[in-house]
C-alpha cells in the first residue's frame, strides 16, 4: 500500500541505552517503522526534530554527510561504538528553508544526535533513509512552535517523513533507577497529555505549562516542545498512541503517530 501524504511521528527516547536494547519500547518503534514502509513506502528523507539540539533561533542542517553526535557522558563503550551512518539530504534542507523563509537559518555545526539516532535505529535499522535535523528553538513561544510545525506540513505531500523525539515527561533530577514504572505525578501528566492529543485538544497541549504537574513533568521545556512541532504539522488528524509507558519514575516514553493506520 502506498499513500501520498507521509505521517508525522513523535517518540519518547529516554536513556541513550535505548539504541542497544531489545524491549517492548524498541519493538514498538520497530513496528511503527514497519507500518510506515508498508502503508506509505520508503520516505524520500526524514526531517527530525530532537530535544537535544536546543538553540536560540531555528536552524536546519544542509550537509550531505552529517556527523553522528554522541552527546552523552558516562555510558558503556558499546554505545559510543554504535553507528547509525545516515546521509543528509540537501534538497529537504532547501525545502525547509523555502517554507520557513527568514524564520530559519542553515547550520551544520551539529549533527544527528542521540535523541534522533537512538529512535531511528529501531524504526529504520537499515539506515537507508537520509536524515535532516531541525533544531528546537528556545526563543519561540509554544504557539509559535506549533505554527512553525504547521508551516512544515507541505513536506508530507512531497514524500518526506516528519519525526520528533523528546519526552512528554522528562525530569532527570527525579529519576528513580529502581522504579520500572512512573511516579503518580508522571503517570497523571502523561495520561492528561495523551488524552488531549487523542482528542486533538491542541490548545490544551500548547498551554501545557498551566496543567497540573507541569513543573514536575517538564521542569525545562526542550523535551516537551518537539511534540508541539508535530501537532502543528498534523493539525486535526487522528492519533495512534504507541509505547504508552513510563519508566524510571520520571520519564514517559509515550509516542504518537498521526496519519498512520492501526495494523
Amino acid at each position: 500500500m502506498n499513500k501520498k501524504r507521509m505521517p508525522v511521528i513523535f517518540s519518547g527516547h529516554g536513556s541513550p541505552m535505548l539504541a542497544l536494547e531489545d524491549t517492548a519500547v524498541t519493538r514498538g518503534l520497530h513496528s511503527i517503522g514497519s507500518q510506515i514502509r508498508e502503508q506509505f513506502g520508503k520516505p524520500k528523507a526524514i526531517l527530525t526534530v530532537s530535544a537535544h539540539w536546543y538553540t536560540k533561533g531555528t536552524f536546519v542542517q544542509s550537509t550531505e554527510n552529517p556527523k553522528q553526535v554522541y552527546d552523552m557522558y558516562g555510558f558503556p563503550k558499546a554505545l559510543y561504538d554504535f553507528k547509525y551512518p545516515v546521509k543528509g539530504y540537501p534538497a529537504l534542507s532547501g525545502r525547509v528553508s523555502a517554507l520557513l523563509g527568514d524564520r530559519v537559518s542553515i547550520n551544520d555545526d551539529w549533527g544527528i544526535d542521540h535523541g534522533a539516532w537512538t529512535v531511528l535505529c529501531h524504526m529504520f535499522p537499515e539506515a537507508d533513509i537520509p536524515v535532516v535535523q531541525l533544531s528546537v528553538d528556545g526563543t519561540l513561544s509554544p504557539d509559535e512552535i506549533y505554527n512553525l510545525g504547521k508551516a512544515l506540513a507541505p513536506l508530507r505531500d512531497e514524500g518526506y517523513l516528519i519525526l520528533a523525539s523528546g519526552n512528554v515527561v522528562h525530569n532527570l533530577r527525579l529519576v528513580d533507577w529502581d522504579n520500572p514504572d512512573g511516579s503518580p505525578e508522571c503517570l497523571a501528566f502523561n495520561k492528561a497529555i495523551t488524552e488531549y492529543v487523542r482528542n486533538r485538544q491542541d490548545d490544551r497541549v500548547i498551554a501545557y505549562e498551566s496543567l497540573p504537574n507541569a513543573g514536575y513533568a517538564a521542569p525545562t521545556p526542550e523535551h516537551f516542545l518537539p511534540l508541539l512541532y508535530m501537532l502543528g504539522a498534523s493539525e486535526g488528524e487522528k492519533t495512534l498512541v504507541f509505547n504508552n509507558h513510563c519508566e524510571l519514575g520520571a520519564i514517559a516514553m509515550t509516542g504518537y503517530a498521526f496519519g498512520l493506520e492501526q495494523n
